[in-house]
């Protein structure tokens, strides 16, 4: 009975969604703009790294175009095997499931990093996007792990 908490915690971090480390970050103008590039782990998938690179808006920028709460909805992701893929417990069908969100704004948006599971061409699919509650958002960006063994 004593090891259930730990149990409950295990599965509870689990199922979290991931972290992201910030890797780099580029200055792109005078006034303090940045494009920041963030590594995320895959909570499911042992051995998949994914760095997701977005814009930054400075303070400048914000008072200056009078949009003082949110960033631009752009981002691009690049996915690749960082060690030996280890599927865990991942969902499996179309929709797939959210490894990783960030707020961009203070309300109603976020770029978030969805992973899909093309089981019949054994690839991971890693899709970021924007979620804007009021208009959506067409501006994506798509990076594939394959899940196969060379030939020996």
């Amino acid at each position: 009975m004593k090891h259930i908490p730990a149990l409950a915690t295990a599965l509870t971090l689990m199922t979290q969604p991931a972290f992201a480390d910030v890797v780099g970050k580029v200055g792109v103008d005078w006034v303090g703009n940045d494009i920041v590039i963030e590594a995320v782990s895959d909570p499911k998938v042992q051995g998949v790294t994914c760095h997701l690179a977005y814009f930054d808006r400075s303070i400048i920028d914000r008072l200056s175009n009078g949009n003082w709460f949110e960033d631009p909805s752009n981002s691009s992701i690049s996915c690749r095997q960082t060690g030996p893929i280890v599927l865990g417990n991942i969902d499996r069908s179309a929709d797939g499931e959210n490894v990783f969100s960030e707020r961009q704004s203070i309300i109603l948006k976020s770029i978030k990093i969805k992973r899909i599971f093309d089981e019949e061409n054994n690839t991971l699919i890693y899709l970021a996007h924007a979620n804007e509650l009021t208009q959506g958002s067409a501006k994506m960006s798509i990076s594939t792990v394959p899940l196969y063994t060379p030939s020996e």
